[in-house]
């Protein structure tokens, strides 16, 4: 009888010393970052070729939603603004006129100033010509003036339109689904020569590399769980055995809540505990909503 006790008790250590036996502080479910990719613009898609699984990165090019008539507005709002700018007067032009004749004037005046000190001409000649030099310099500035003020007329007119074609230009760069982050893709909503509409969802994306495992804690264990903090992670390989993993604490809940039911009896969910998340790498075998394990030390 000793001998098949002592055997007894052997094979219930060696047992214990299998996997981890209900050493663990804490147990949840794996979940992760999910974004849903929805439609900003109308029009047929086109230009998909991913399949959900396909890992994509964060600003990969997913599909397209048709953009012809996008273009073509655009090429209407540009030939706008071509028309307009072409009635600008070009200011300086002019300028260069009356200042090439204000120059030839100034010659002139000179030649007579000479003249005068020879007494060749006259003091009226001499007047004259300072008069017409004045009329020039009037000229110049109701030139430039009035020039000025036509210009920026026309010039209000563009201002609308280059907002109008700031407006095109965006509404075509959100026609380019992107991926917003690095991850898998899970849900594909569309195919191919379907019709999106704004806000339509596309693609459901998933962060896989950084998975999140969501476990509870009573209030006396709330003191080992502290945001940083380096703790195990034990997923099932095998009925026995696990699989091991470092995880960090990135999250703590401020509020204590019932134990969910979905995973305590009902006397337990008369407990109060508090949630708290653990971020793990993921090397492939974790699975959104897998259970696993939390060893505090």
């Amino acid at each position: 009888m000793n001998k098949i006790l002592m055997l007894f008790i052997a094979m219930t250590l060696l047992w214990g010393c299998n996997g981890n036996g209900n050493k663990s502080d804490a147990f949840g479910n794996f979940e992760t970052d999910e974004v849903i990719i929805s439609s900003e613009s109308f029009g047929k898609i086109s230009g998909l070729t991913i399949t959900e699984g396909s890992a994509v990165q964060k600003g990969q090019f997913l599909a397209l939603i048709d953009t012809v008539q996008l273009h073509i507005q655009k090429s209407q709002v540009q030939a706008a603004v071509g028309a307009i700018s072409s009635k600008t007067q070009d200011v300086q032009v002019q300028i260069n006129v009356l200042q090439e004749r204000k120059s030839n004037l100034l010659r002139e005046k000179k030649r007579i100033e000479s003249l005068l000190a020879d007494g060749a001409a006259t003091q009226k000649q001499l007047d004259d010509m300072n008069g017409e030099i004045e009329v020039v310099d009037k000229s110049i500035l109701a030139t430039r003036t009035s020039m000025n003020i036509g210009n920026q007329g026309l010039l209000s007119e563009i201002k609308p339109q280059q907002e109008q074609l700031k407006l095109i230009e965006d509404k075509i760069v959100k026609c380019q689904i992107i991926s917003p982050i690095d991850g898998t893709i899970l849900v594909k909503y569309v195919e191919n020569n379907e019709f999106a509409t704004q806000g339509k969802p596309l693609f459901k994306v998933a962060d896989t590399k950084n998975m999140y495992l969501k476990a509870f804690v009573s209030g006396d264990q709330l003191s080992e769980v502290k945001i940083g903090s380096k703790v195990k992670v034990l997923i099932d390989n095998g009925k026995k055995d696990y699989y091991t993993y470092d995880g960090v604490i990135t999250w703590v809940s401020e509020k204590a809540e019932f134990t969910p039911k979905v995973i305590q009896t009902k006397e337990e969910r008369t407990n109060l505990v508090y949630g708290f998340k653990v971020q793990v790498v993921n090397d492939g075998r974790i699975k959104i909503g897998m259970p696993g394990e939390i060893k505090f030390k």
